[in-house]
């Protein structure tokens, strides 16, 4: 691949990864409620993830998701309904919070428990399949050599750049529940909004369409 094809798509995909996306929602939400240890493991997570659904469209496995809108339907579905779950389950604790108590629901995940979850949560997010088919092609030519190759070039490069963006996310996450922490009720409060953000992602899961990746 030439290198202006390659610049060009480094610019294009900054661009892209500043607009928060249902990753970073995921993301914030670990970060605010359980700290930035875990918004970061959870952007290696979503970045393995990423990594997985490289592969696949590099195989062609994910082209599946485009020509069958059974299986599209059901990856999407799934995935909404475990997130909405997560959120629900992260208000339930909030709301039944007490002074001197702690966050049942997100604290007692460890840091593997948080990794695998997060990479469970993108490899079943069908939209992030979809953007790499939809985007990727534009920066591929048949005369630049093996066209699984530069799909795999192309979504290395994305997967690090998606590494650093994601991960000042988690940054500014971790810093909004530091502040958070200085104020009354503060746990109710994190556990509030990362419930919300979970139940946002589900609800843009269940709304993804195969034609809008």
């Amino acid at each position: 691949m030439e290198l202006s094809t390659i610049s060009l798509f480094v610019v294009t995909a900054m661009a892209l990864l500043i607009v928060p996306g249902p990753s970073v929602f995921y993301i914030m939400a670990r970060s605010i409620g359980q700290g930035a240890k875990a918004g970061l493991v959870s952007v290696l997570g979503v970045m393995l993830g990423g990594a997985v659904h490289v592969v696949f469209g590099a195989v062609g496995i994910s082209a599946i998701l485009m020509t069958s809108a059974a299986a599209f339907t059901m990856v999407k579905y799934l995935g909404a309904v475990y997130l909405i779950y997560l959120g629900c389950k992260t208000l339930f604790f909030a709301s039944n919070y007490d002074k001197g108590s702690t966050n049942k629901n997100v604290k007692d995940k460890t840091l593997v428990q948080v990794f695998y979850e997060s990479v469970l949560i993108e490899v079943a997010n069908p939209k992030t399949a979809l953007f790499f088919l939809a985007f990727f092609p534009q920066f591929i030519s048949s005369s630049a050599g093996s066209v699984a190759g530069q799909f795999l070039l192309l979504g290395a490069i994305f997967v690090v750049l998606a590494l650093l963006n994601d991960s000042l996310y988690a940054m500014l996450a971790a810093g909004i529940r530091k502040r958070l922490d200085a104020r009354k009720r503060s746990a109710k409060v994190m556990n509030q909004a990362a419930g919300c953000c979970y139940i946002l992602l589900g609800l843009l899961s269940a709304l993804a369409s195969p034609s809008k990746p």
